[in-house]
């Protein structure tokens, strides 16, 4: 069996509206070792496994570092997740991976598609990271699930780089279909209704349900070989919500890619 690696990126420079998301790594592991809940996953997998590591957390002052610490634990582990830290991170983590992985494709779930070619003036921002992956031919494939923020720019952007997206408003997870190569996760909290996660920066209301996005993540037929966990905000949250279902995404994504 392949290993895992956790790692904590504590990163917020390149978010916009609000920051926080750099305080969320702890707090997720935090609420994980609780004793609230136990460490299974709903398939019967703990996370209390010999094939997780988990390596701690990164507070990070160089952007590019990034890049760094994730080749080096992908140099010692087989697949990553990381807990965030905001949205931009997924760039440079999906930069190294393509060190390892020449093909990939991607799942992004979001209330927005991060396909801005630059946001306020910053290529970097935590708008613009799949525009970064695309531009630089990172996944052979990107499906979005959750959008509802589409504007005129980002749609353009989309058709460009053939983003096949699955908006809320007319939202068939039927009709996702099925990955033929290695599989990344970027699961941003703001995907779900802000009724399931109040702690994030940017609120939008019509999203999707835990449910749904356990669901999703259960029923994948693919090769997951890293994933992502971002723009959880504690300042924003209310009674660790957030912080718990971000942990329950944790646990149940770590239990799909140990089956």
């Amino acid at each position: 069996m392949k290993n895992i690696i956790i790692q904590g990126i504590q990163f917020d420079n390149n978010s916009s509206y609000q920051k926080g998301p750099k305080l969320a790594p702890p707090l997720i592991r935090k609420v994980l070792h609780c004793g609230s809940s136990n460490l299974y996953a709903e398939n019967g997998i703990s996370i209390e496994s010999e094939y997780i590591q988990d390596k701690g957390d990164f507070d990070i002052k160089d952007y590019f570092d990034i890049e760094k610490i994730t080749q080096k634990h992908l140099n010692i582990g087989d697949r990553i997740i990381t807990l965030g830290g905001d949205h931009s991170i997924t760039y440079p983590i999906i930069k190294a991976y393509h060190n390892k992985y020449k093909k990939i494709d991607i799942l992004h779930i979001d209330a927005h598609s991060d396909l801005y070619d630059n946001f306020e003036g910053d290529k970097l921002s935590h708008a613009c990271p799949f525009a970064r992956i695309m531009e630089s031919d990172f996944a052979e494939r990107l499906v979005q699930v959750g959008i509802r923020t589409l504007n005129t720019h980002q749609a353009e952007q989309a058709e460009k780089f053939n983003v096949e997206i699955h908006q809320m408003k007319d939202l068939d997870l039927s009709k996702i279909k099925k990955f033929e190569n290695p599989l990344y996760i970027s699961l941003d909290m703001d995907g779900f209704d802000p009724a399931f996660a109040p702690g994030v920066s940017h609120h939008e209301p019509g999203g999707l349900s835990s449910r749904q996005v356990i669901d999703l993540i259960q029923n994948l037929d693919a090769e997951i070989i890293g994933a992502d966990i971002v723009e959880y905000n504690p300042t924003r949250d209310f009674q660790e919500m957030t912080a718990f279902l971000a942990a329950k995404m944790l646990k149940e994504i770590s239990g799909k890619m140990l089956t």
